[in-house]
C-alpha cells in the first residue's frame, strides 16, 4: 500500500499489507462514515470467496480479520462492487461462475453481510463494476449474457449499462458495445462534475474510456435486452 496526502501528486513508500489482508480486488474501495475505507476483496485459491476488509484511516490500522461474505454459499463469487443505500445500508454486487450477478447486504457498515442471492441479471463469468451516483441511483456496467450449461463462461459482449433505484430491480440503460468481441473488466466512477466515467478492455487490444451524463441516460424494461 502507498498513501498520498496531496491528491495523488506524490506518494509514500510501499508498505506490506497485514497477513490475510489483500486490499481491493479489481474494484475500487469506498470511504464510509468515520473515515473507514472499505475494500471489496475476494480469493480464488480455495474456491471463489468474497471478503470485505476495513482500514481505519484515523488509527492507521487494518481490521484484524476481514468480514467474510457467506463462505458456505453454493455461489462461487469474486470481485465485489459496493453500493450505498439511502437508509445507510450497503450492498455488494459480485461476479459468479453460476451465470448470475449475486448480491449481499450489510446494515452495520460492512461488519457483517447477508447470504449471497442471485439477481435477475445474467453474468458470463466476467468482471463487473457499479457505482451509486449523486442522484441516489445505482449504475452497473456488465455483460448482459449468461454462462451456458457446462461452459466456464459466456460471451463478453454486448457490454451494457443498467440503472436501479434499489439495487435489486434494474432498468436497461445503454449498450456500450454490441459487435462480436471481448469487452470486459469495466471500472466506473463519478467525477465531481457529476459525469460518469467508464473504462474497459476493448477486444483485448485497447482500453476504451466512455463519459456519460446521468440525466441523459434512458431507462427501459430490461427485457428489451433478452
Amino acid at each position: 500500500m502507498k498513501k498520498s496526502y496531496d491528491d495523488g501528486k506524490t506518494w509514500s513508500e510501499s508498505e506490506n499489507l497485514p497477513e490475510g489482508i489483500l486490499g481491493p480486488i479489481k474494484n475500487k474501495p469506498e470511504l464510509l462514515k468515520n473515515d473507514v475505507l472499505l475494500c471489496p476483496s475476494s480469493t480464488e485459491h480455495d474456491g471463489w470467496k468474497v471478503q470485505m476488509e476495513r482500514f481505519f484511516i484515523n488509527k492507521n490500522i487494518w481490521e484484524e480479520k476481514p468480514a467474510y461474505v457467506d463462505h458456505a454459499s453454493s455461489f462461487n463469487a469474486i470481485q465485489p462492487s459496493i453500493l450505498f443505500h439511502k437508509d445507510g445500508s450497503l450492498q455488494i454486487l459480485c461476479r459468479s461462475k453460476e451465470g448470475w450477478i449475486v448480491s449481499s447486504k450489510s446494515i452495520d457498515q460492512g461488519n457483517t453481510w447477508t447470504e449471497l442471492q442471485a439477481l435477475n441479471l445474467p453474468n458470463p463469468n466476467s468482471g463487473i463494476d457499479a457505482v451509486t451516483m449523486k442522484n441516489g441511483k445505482h449504475l452497473l456496467v456488465y455483460n448482459h449474457t449468461g454462462t451456458p450449461e457446462g461452459k466456464w463462461g459466456g460471451n463478453r459482449y454486448p457490454l451494457n449499462v443498467a440503472l436501479s433505484d434499489d439495487g435489486i430491480n434494474w432498468k436497461a440503460g445503454l449498450v456500450l458495445e454490441k459487435q462480436e468481441g471481448e469487452y470486459s473488466y469495466p471500472a466506473v466512477v463519478q467525477s465531481k462534475d457529476g459525469k460518469v466515467h467508464i473504462v474497459y478492455t476493448w477486444k483485448r487490444l485497447k482500453i476504451k474510456h466512455v463519459v456519460l451524463i446521468p440525466a441523459e441516460l434512458p431507462e427501459h424494461n430490461i427485457s428489451t435486452w433478452e
